[in-house]
């Protein structure tokens, strides 16, 4: 990432296919994967994403014919981003033994309620949508992470921002689980580089207080804003500082932003800084990312974004597990099969499960926002 963009863009501002609903029933003899995600509230339009980002794939597979001559079908349990409903969905989920495997359940509080019941089954859940270092534990042997964990993004963001003397950071939270526990690698992240956030600002989930934290931001002058939220929050926030501070940078992860919160904001995200845990999604010289281009092309989309793109990559590996499962796959065998992939190139990103942890990637890379929403090359 380099400073010219980060800091021009934002200085900049100075101066002036709808999926959203739980899945029908799935066709007679399908292997049937199970997803708990949230469809509405305040990350509807992250669970829109995963929703098709695994749409593209299974279409993709099944169009060649499915798996031993089985489609392949996400059935996918709204759960409004609500820990509860998380658990339910997971519950309904685990009762029908059709459910091959879980993938890209949403969220860190919501993934932690429902691990328990994952862990106490002979389910896979791969490639919950979370990087949150407490779920990663070596003796989990059902939960199989591909992203890179929080704490790597959070660490490879104050890096660059401390490399580009932005060193006066104000830090803005999520009031929940996921953005304590960011909140804390956040400033573990800054003292190991001998700094302290000049703000630390919870933020509810539903955007209330949001004036005061604005306040409690500008009061502090800072040279950066590090934003630990997600969902609608974080479009909130980042509209309320452009207006108080309309040349101030913004730094976030690859959670922070949804594609439909880049599109809201329009040339407001110019120059907001991201951490990226795929390649980017319009960088075609990747064969994963030309592949993935087409099949979303196949379904009538051309939305092509970090957490569509993460989710069919998930899905690819799922797909694999699928097949190595054999002829007469069980939760066992397809679990077995995910468990034994190593040193796989699915064409520009890798993954290998060989490890203790079960986390098949650190991929961690930087980009900053253009006025169209693309990242800069």
């Amino acid at each position: 990432m380099q400073r010219r963009h980060f800091i021009a863009s934002a200085s900049a501002l100075a101066f002036p296919t709808v999926f959203a609903q739980s899945s029908p029933k799935p066709p007679a003899n399908a292997l049937e994967i199970g997803c708990a995600a949230p469809l509405t509230g305040p990350l509807a339009s992250a669970g829109q994403s995963v929703q098709l980002g695994a749409r593209a794939a299974f279409e993709e597979i099944n169009a060649q014919g499915g798996i031993n001559k089985r489609p392949v079908f996400l059935s996918l349990i709204d759960d409004g981003y609500v820990p509860d409903r998380s658990v339910a969905a997971v519950k309904q989920l685990l009762a029908r033994q059709e459910v091959l495997a879980l993938m890209n359940c949403v969220g860190t509080a919501n993934n932690a309620a429902a691990m328990p019941l994952v862990e106490a089954s002979d389910i896979l859940l791969l490639a919950p949508l979370t990087g949150a270092a407490s779920l990663r534990k070596a003796d989990y042997n059902n939960v199989y992470h591909v992203r890179a964990s929080y704490n790597d993004e959070v660490a490879r963001l104050v890096e660059n921002l401390v490399d580009m003397h932005l060193d006066s950071l104000a830090v803005v939270y999520l009031d929940n689980g996921f953005g304590k526990e960011l909140h804390q690698v956040g400033i573990k992240a800054l003292k190991e580089k001998g700094l302290k956030a000049v703000a630390e600002v919870p933020l509810a989930t539903d955007g209330k207080g949001l004036d005061a934290a604005v306040k409690a931001v500008m009061a502090a002058r800072p040279s950066a804003m590090l934003l630990f939220t997600a969902g609608t929050a974080s479009t909130s926030m980042t509209q309320a500082i452009r207006k108080a501070a309309p040349s101030m940078p913004i730094a976030g992860l690859s959670v922070t932003f949804s594609s439909a919160a880049i599109k809201q904001l329009g040339t407001e995200a110019s120059g907001i800084a991201t951490t990226l845990v795929v390649p980017d999604a319009m960088r075609t010289k990747f064969p994963l990312v030309r592949k993935y281009q087409k099949a979303m092309r196949a379904i009538g989309s051309d939305d092509f974004n970090p957490i569509n793109f993460e989710t069919y990559i998930n899905a690819q590996l799922m797909i694999e597990a699928l097949k190595g499962a054999g002829d007469n796959p069980t939760r066992t065998k397809v679990r077995q099969a995910l468990a034994g992939i190593r040193k796989t190139d699915l064409g520009g990103f890798q993954v290998d499960f060989s490890g203790s942890s079960h986390v098949g990637s650190n991929y961690v890379s930087l980009g900053v926002l253009s006025k169209s929403g693309r990242y800069i090359g």
